[in-house]
């Protein structure tokens, strides 16, 4: 940041009173610009034993396989923002949100939310940010052109989880992520 939002003059950064962490602050009007981690909202859609997944139209990772999700948006909740992701890109209506998966992702300041759910129908299509929207059963998923870590972990969770149709709140941290990623 390098400008005021409020008054359009330079930014400084400091440590306003009251606080501990280094925040961009303008000295002309004093407004202290707070900046938090973005929120991604999306969902793991299920129809029978298959999960829908979207090749990415755009970047990062364009071309790889992702969940339908995306940054959540003022003025909804998470579970609005993971439906409105899935519909927005794969043109697909889902029903039974049960938060699944959550990721702290601080080095991108990022947090990911992902939702299991059922398709309404089988009525989806690529939407603006898909190349190409398909169903997969576990032994088609393309475990090697999935776009992020965060997707590949919560497909392996979700069909570890499946058998028993228990699927707890999963909520590991960045480095088990990290360090279950370079092995494979």
């Amino acid at each position: 940041m390098k400008f005021c939002s409020q008054c359009g003059n330079p930014v400084a950064q400091q440590i306003p009173a009251g606080d501990n962490r280094l925040r961009f602050v303008c000295p002309q009007c004093q407004t202290i610009h707070y900046q938090n981690p973005r929120i991604i909202a999306g969902c793991l859609p299920v129809w029978g034993e298959q999960v829908l997944l979207c090749r990415r139209a755009i970047e990062p990772r364009r071309g790889f396989w992702t969940l339908p999700a995306g940054f959540m948006e003022n003025g909804e909740t998470l579970e609005q923002a993971a439906a409105r992701e899935t519909l927005e890109e794969a043109c697909a209506r889902v029903q039974g949100l049960s938060l699944y998966t959550l990721f702290d992702l601080p080095h991108i300041n990022q947090v990911y939310m992902l939702f299991r759910a059922e398709l309404v129908d089988l009525d989806f299509a690529p939407g603006e940010e898909s190349l190409e929207v398909q169903l997969f059963h576990e032994r088609d998923i393309p475990w090697s052109e999935l776009a992020f870590p965060t997707i590949g972990r919560t497909l392996e969770c979700y069909f570890a989880d499946r058998p028993q149709q228990l699927f707890p709140v999963r909520n590991e941290p960045l480095a088990a992520l990290r360090a279950h990623y370079k092995k494979t």
